[in-house]
């Protein structure tokens, strides 16, 4: 049997070296470069922590745990995916965990590791999430994960043991939170591996619920990408993860939008059609186990709304302001804003996404977007904004990560609603006071 297990993972560590060697384009040196850092907190599992700051850091930066693959490392996963060049270009931080156990996978496996403070590799992890928050003052609304094959596992059980921490997750090739489990002390489960390990969703959502006890707070969205011909593990691991975090995120399995973004891709969308949708997944036709291809990590970083972070100017020396939350004195000129708006209907539910542009030429710091609702409409969720009321006369406030709105810059919001009858878009748009044009 460990003779099987090391063939497999050397198997899958070979494609997924191969898919970055082929496929992963040349990026220009930069000034910063990969750190290892030591004594960062409760360790359990003796992981490695390397750590990459670009040199220039957007206002309070976010944070990425990017998790390697089996028989990988931390370096490995940094010279071999697009997250560093994309930290670059945006301005967050990525941290990049090495597992040190034989054969270099994660625990994703043990009764410790399936729950909150539980012990094993995800202590530490978070461990590691927590020395960044601290010393670079970073958004701890904005922290995520991402990982391929035993980092995808990981990503799935970091997202389970650890809502409080983590906003969502993109898993490349993974298995559904709890899948993995062993009680006979092996990190390895065939019969998960193998796609034989199938629920409903309400049994894969207790599994999550079940790891943190008492947890009432919002849950991370989730992001998954799986091969179709996958043989390390198997494609039916990408339907068990949507028919699990659909039920954990409480939205319905039959997707809002499909579509595909490059040829033999087909992504589907749940509870709404936004890039940041509380569940998509990505269907690769005809690829194995060598994920992330080439221009992936850009779709997950899409789907965590850090490609719409302002131009990063701030060095890792200076501690970034938090910017203000409140509109500010002296609201923009009428007609100093447009908003776009799209609404997707079913039977008694819709969702809706707006986007805002400041057309004037001086910058917003805090915002409140006013709208009315058609009559029968009531907001149940929401997401880049507060809300209030759920229904009438809405004010949409800013969240901390985009308060500062540019000349000329976006900022994409959104609701899902229930009504009785008119799905109609939301009408009468104010920023600050001032009127707004529609696109």
């Amino acid at each position: 049997m460990r003779r099987t297990v090391k063939a497999l993972l050397a198997a899958a560590a070979s494609a997924l070296a191969l898919g970055a060697a082929i496929l992963m384009p040349a990026t220009a040196a930069q000034a910063a470069s990969l750190q290892e850092v030591t004594n960062f907190g409760t360790n359990p599992s003796s992981l490695r922590m390397h750590l990459y700051v670009p040199d220039r850091l957007a206002a309070r930066p976010a944070v990425l745990v990017a998790v390697h693959y089996c028989t990988g490392s931390g370096p490995a996963f940094y010279s071999g995916t697009e997250f560093a060049s994309l930290a670059d270009r945006y301005g967050f931080i990525v941290i990049y965990p090495s597992a040190t156990r034989s054969g270099n996978c994660f625990d994703v496996s043990s009764p410790a590791a399936l729950r909150h403070d539980g012990g094993s590799d995800p202590v530490g992890i978070v461990s590691m999430v927590r020395y960044v928050q601290q010393r670079y003052a970073t958004d701890t609304a904005r922290t995520f994960v991402t990982g391929a094959s035993s980092g995808a596992m990981m990503t799935n059980v970091l997202l389970g043991d650890y809502p409080d921490v983590f906003a969502a997750g993109a898993a490349f090739s993974g298995v559904p939170f709890g899948c993995f489990a062993t009680t006979d002390g092996s990190g390895w489960n065939s019969a998960c591996a193998n796609g034989q390990v199938t629920k409903t969703p309400q049994a894969w959502g207790d599994l999550v619920r079940g790891a943190y006890p008492g947890y009432s707070g919002p849950r991370p969205r989730m992001q998954v990408f799986h091969g179709t011909t996958d043989d390390t593990l198997r494609y039916q691991n990408f339907q068990e993860e949507i028919k699990q975090w659909t039920n954990v995120l409480g939205v319905s399995q039959t997707p809002v939008q499909t579509d595909t973004p490059q040829q033999g891709w087909t992504r589907t969308r749940y509870g709404n059609a936004s890039v940041q949708a509380p569940v998509e997944g990505i269907s690769v036709a005809g690829v194995g186990h060598s994920l992330p291809m080439s221009g992936m990590a850009a779709m997950a970083i899409a789907f965590f709304g850090l490609d719409r972070t302002s131009d990063p100017s701030t060095p890792p020396s200076t501690p970034p302001s938090t910017p203000p939350s409140t509109p500010p004195s002296t609201p923009p000129s009428t007609g100093a804003c447009r908003v776009a708006v799209t609404t997707n209907a079913w039977n008694t539910g819709l969702t809706a996404s707006l986007s805002i542009t400041n057309t004037g030429s001086t910058a917003i710091n805090g915002w409140t977007l006013g709208f009315a609702l058609p009559a029968g409409q009531t907001i149940t969720s929401g997401w880049n904004a507060t809300y209030s009321p759920a229904s009438g006369q809405v004010s949409a406030r800013n969240v901390s990560y985009n308060a500062a709105l540019a000349p000329g810059a976006s900022v994409g919001i959104g609701y899902q609603a229930t009504h009785t009858g008119d799905n109609r878009a939301p009408s009468g748009f104010t920023l600050n006071g001032a009127t707004c044009t529609t696109a």
